[in-house]
């Protein structure tokens, strides 16, 4: 069962974080709602087994448990203290026994899990942070897990092909980002910030989109799909057959 998207659900210290997200990045906390809307949708009336890929502090969980009520989700992180917040961001959930948040990596839960065992697999700004070669393994061992008719969603950062356009948006987001934490006095996270773009414009890490689309569909996926782009923020979905 699914219900339309309630900003009121973004209270509290998780409504803190989330309107800090639209501040830093806007299409991050776009791409968490898209997600979310994708799932409602997905085989109504069926109960849905699910995995999510990097929860971080929730902010992306959220959505995805309270629009669709018969979602049952294991969420992952490998950050002891982002799960600590997403547990207590979430407790209602985590009482409800509607999700369960499990410290660890991602290669090592996806290949745990029993060969097509999910519904769902959904990540929001986590798989471009890994290593190429390990990614690969991971969206290998995703589409093991998944069932057949099982989907796959990433909102995530797609470098684009034209790498002189890359260039420019990204220097534009660096910008931007001066201009909102600069205003805040938070130049401590400005410096995180500029830190992790070095990490995820690395060769060893970015995750250019025509090339990620090529691999999904080198991995069996089927109806590999760009459902939203905004610069490098980019929702793609895939369907194991």
């Amino acid at each position: 069962m699914s219900r339309p998207l309630d900003e009121n659900l973004f209270t509290g210290p998780i409504g803190a974080e989330y309107r800090m997200l639209e501040l830093i990045c806007p299409n991050a906390a776009v791409l968490a709602r898209r997600v979310a809307e994708r799932v409602a949708g997905w085989r109504e009336g069926e109960a849905l087994e699910a995995l999510e890929i990097g929860c971080g502090s929730g902010v992306s969980t959220l959505p995805l448990l309270a629009y669709r009520e018969d979602l049952h989700l294991t969420a992952i992180d490998s950050a002891a203290k982002m799960l600590d917040q997403a547990r207590s961001h979430l407790s209602a959930y985590v009482d409800a026994g509607r999700v369960a948040f499990v410290e660890v990596d991602a290669l090592t839960s996806l290949r745990a899990l029993p060969e097509a065992s999910l519904d769902v697999i959904s990540s929001n700004y986590a798989i471009h942070n890994f290593l190429d070669d390990y990614r690969h393994d991971a969206l290998a061992a995703a589409f093991r897990a998944l069932k057949s008719g099982g989907l796959l969603l990433n909102g995530d950062r797609y470098a684009m092909d034209d790498r002189a356009a890359h260039l420019a948006s990204t220097q534009a987001e660096v910008r931007s980002w001066f201009d909102k934490l600069g205003a805040l006095g938070r130049y401590d996270l400005l410096e995180d910030w500029i830190a992790h773009l070095f990490s995820d414009e690395s060769p060893e890490h970015i995750m250019y989109l025509t090339p990620a689309l090529a691999r999904l569909e080198a991995l069996g996926f089927t109806a590999v799909s760009v459902e939203y782009r905004e610069g490098v923020d980019t929702l793609v979905t895939a369907v194991k057959p």
